[in-house]
């Protein structure tokens, strides 16, 4: 799912969370971690795209599941399909961050 928020924080922050995962097109494109919600006995991140201010989708927030690997040491990350899910993940971040982040809501 993909949401609008305005980030805040100061640019010098930003930089001690990025994570780097690959596209579909095995391109690196960096992220922003933001937090780590637990659902229904699961894991998401939520992540914010570092990208350009001028795209379209600028502030738009990406969750992801995390899923346990054979390493111990890695996660790995998969885009979820269930909007209900999305939507209620999204929920409890919009209200624990309700206070640092300005969201705008999407009514196309």
């Amino acid at each position: 799912m993909n949401e609008d928020v305005n980030n805040n924080i100061p640019e010098e922050e930003e930089l001690d969370n990025i994570i780097v995962l690959n596209d579909e097109n095995g391109e690196e494109v960096p992220f922003e971690f933001l937090d780590l919600i637990e659902y229904d006995d699961e894991k998401y991140v939520v992540l914010l795209p570092v990208e350009e201010e001028e795209s379209e989708d600028a502030g738009e927030v990406v969750i992801l599941k995390v899923e346990d690997t054979e390493s111990e040491d890695e996660e790995s990350y998969v885009s979820v399909d269930d909007e209900d899910i999305l939507s209620e993940v999204f929920d409890i971040f919009k209200e624990k961050f309700k206070d640092e982040f300005n969201f705008v809501d999407d009514e196309d």
